[in-house]
């Protein structure tokens, strides 16, 4: 059987810790979202916790339930398209995580950070390659990321027909290709990417030169 996540990183760290996921870096549409969580080491985990990945839709609805019920605290943050335009989509997931964890209703001294970079957040950070496959609170916050952006996605699709967002939740899906050749793009596509840009028929962006953008890590 597969190791499921738990909670032995937790332990080692300083507390409270948190877990910290992020979701919707790759889409050509819609906002990043990102999770926090801190969970009670010495009380029970949501049973079927994992990798939001790994798990189906249904699955992850269930489980933001009971991970809000036994969590300490939980935040959900987002970067808008607009952030992701001026600041890129790694430090807009960076802004999104700081706003997951400043969400908390518990303040946490140490966040675990799924993947290699490390984000400056308010809080110590230890970075956990393969992270929502190990940490139980990287896990759930991977779950609730999820969970809280494709709901963004629905609502946009609403707003915003045609194009699909509550199928594939802004991905890079054939239909959704289709529907910008038809379409173009809308107020809520990165028109910063290159491939909506390619796809949507406008010109290349110029690279800015590094002097060119100041204090956007002061947001």
């Amino acid at each position: 059987m597969a190791k499921k996540p738990d909670l032995l990183l937790e332990r080692a760290c300083p507390a409270p810790v948190c877990g910290v996921d992020e979701a919707g870096r790759g889409p050509l549409a819609g906002p990043v979202s990102a999770g926090a969580v801190i969970f009670d080491p010495g009380k029970r985990l949501p049973k079927g916790l994992n990798d939001s990945k790994k798990l189906n839709h249904r699955q992850r609805e269930e489980l933001e339930f009971e991970i809000k019920l036994r969590a300490v605290a939980f935040g959900v943050g987002f970067a808008s398209v607009e952030e992701i335009a001026e600041l890129n989509i790694l430090h807009a997931a960076g802004l999104a995580m700081c706003r997951a964890i400043e969400a908390l209703s518990v303040k946490p001294v140490y966040a675990l950070v799924d993947g290699n970079y490390r984000f400056k957040l308010p809080c110590d950070v230890k970075t956990v390659v393969g992270g929502d496959g190990i940490s139980a609170s990287i896990a759930a916050a991977s779950i609730l990321a999820k969970v809280a952006r494709d709901r963004v996605m629905v609502a946009l699709d609403a707003e915003h027909p045609g194009y699909g967002f509550a199928s594939h939740k802004g991905y890079s899906a054939k239909s959704h290709f289709e529907a910008l050749r038809t379409l173009g793009p809308s107020p809520v596509h990165r028109v910063s990417w290159g491939a909506v840009r390619e796809v949507c028929g406008l010109p290349p962006l110029v690279p800015e030169l590094p002097f060119e953008r100041t204090n956007v890590s002061a947001r």
